[in-house]
């Protein structure tokens, strides 16, 4: 929920690089002066994504001239500019749908109605850092290449970012949302089987006064303790997007290159990593430490310590602890593994663990598939799928299934076709790598 309103709130104030917080927990970490890295990209990838490094700007600096203390870069204040506004949304719809196929030896029939209502109005500050002010201390300040943040990326070049710009909640935010939903399912094979039912849902999240929702950086680069700002963030997210295999092309070479190691996992080492995934899907917390802990192999596999406190986490890193011929695959596997999932918004991840409770990730992926499959970048308008890919055995299944590929910006019409929106196939495919992996493990 979290996400869908910061994303919300980036798409009506900003055409340009601002940048949505992804998790509530992660807000501290985007605020001015901090310093985060550019993450790893993929086709999956919808925008620019950045990670946390937990230090600020001001803490890799040397004082300045004989001064000993660690004071502010702005003690006063008065170079740090700031703006109020607020922001609202409402959205009231409600759709109704059908969908009917007839292939021998079996027909499906699926029916159904939804509702969805989101409002919300928050007051925002704009917090802005003058770049000019920022390069003027250039000549006062040094980094301190000694720090050991600054040691750690001298063994492993990442490009680093400076935050300089954000927009925080000026009060406690309650952003509230409710969905209903009722229908049938009607499939005549050898039997029939029919079923109804209505489905109601009604979440809410308070937003914290204070709450980084979006933010932009500035590159920052380092040499021999001497420091300067780029003033270009932008350039082309693909550079291979005219390849003629074509996105699609490109993401299974993507997936095989990565995950080729998940096919051929013992039962026992699958049991093993699937219940390591799905906890770190429930706990933002595991995830962080799982995704650090794989990237801390993929630079140094020999001074890795991969030990932990965490139950869910200890069977899969115990065992990768003694599988060194293997380690680096697994450890590319499980980071590849995490940046697709981080790219789903939170709901998606809930549906995704209730899919593999009712076993119809199989299912999911043919549709998700098959969705991909209708070239969703350059055909415009409604399309079709087969209709028995949308028809499940529950209710209650098809209605998850729909909710998640809907989250996607892929969208359910009356007639029984789809629409997806503009930019929908970078979530798309993060969906359908989702459900390929998962698959995978839990069979």
């Amino acid at each position: 929920m979290f996400q869908r309103v910061t994303q919300s709130i980036v798409n009506q104030v900003d055409s340009g690089d601002l940048v949505p917080v992804r998790s509530i927990l992660d807000n501290q970490h985007f605020r001015p002066l901090c310093l985060v890295t550019e993450q790893r990209r993929f086709v999956f990838f919808g925008s620019r994504r950045y990670m946390q490094t937990f230090y600020r700007f001001d803490e890799v600096l040397l004082p300045a001239g004989d001064d000993k203390s660690t004071e502010s870069l702005f003690p006063k204040g008065g170079h740090q500019d700031s703006m109020q506004f607020s922001v609202k949304k409402h959205v009231s719809d409600n759709v109704d749908g059908s969908a009917s196929a007839c292939v021998e030896p079996a027909s499906a029939e699926v029916k159904g109605a939804a509702s969805l209502s989101k409002e919300w109005s928050v007051k925002l500050q704009h917090n802005h850092i003058s770049v000019p002010e920022l390069e003027a201390l250039i000549p006062e300040r040094k980094i301190n290449m000694d720090h050991p943040f600054i040691k750690q990326l001298q063994k492993k070049p990442q490009r680093l970012y400076i935050v300089r710009e954000t927009i925080e909640t000026l009060e406690d935010t309650i952003y509230e949302e409710s969905t209903e939903g009722g229908g049938s399912l009607k499939i005549q094979a050898y039997a029939t089987l029919c079923a109804k039912g209505t489905r109601k849902n009604k979440q809410s999240i308070t937003i914290p006064k204070g709450c980084t929702l979006a933010f932009k950086v500035i590159p920052l680069t380092i040499t021999d303790g001497s420091w300067f700002l780029g003033h270009f963030t932008s350039r082309a997210m693909f550079e291979s997007d005219g390849l003629s295999e074509g996105r699609l092309g490109q993401l299974k070479v993507e997936f095989k290159a990565n995950c080729q190691i998940l096919s051929k996992l013992s039962p026992d080492m699958s049991i093993i990593l699937l219940k390591a995934i799905k906890a770190v899907m429930r706990d933002r917390n595991l995830f962080q430490e799982l995704a650090q802990k794989m990237e801390a192999v993929l630079d140094e596999t020999d001074s890795c310590e991969l030990k932990t406190e965490s139950p869910d986490l200890k069977d899969l890193l115990n065992t990768l602890r003694y599988s060194k011929q293997l380690l680096r695959q697994m450890a590319r596997a499980i980071a590849y593994t995490l940046d697709v999932l981080d790219e789903l918004m939170e709901d998606q991840l809930l549906l995704l663990l209730e899919s593999l409770e009712e076993k119809i990730m199989h299912q999911q992926l043919m549709l998700v598939t098959s969705i991909l499959e209708h070239d969703i970048e350059q055909k415009k308008g409604n399309f079709r799928v087969d209709a028995r890919l949308l028809s499940f055995s529950q209710e209650k299944q098809q209605e998850l299934t729909i909710a998640m590929v809907e989250m996607s910006g892929v969208t359910f019409q009356k007639d029984g076709s789809f629409v997806c929106t503009e930019n929908a196939f970078s979530a798309v495919a993060a969906l359908c790598v989702s459900l390929h992996i998962l698959s995978l493990l839990s069979n």
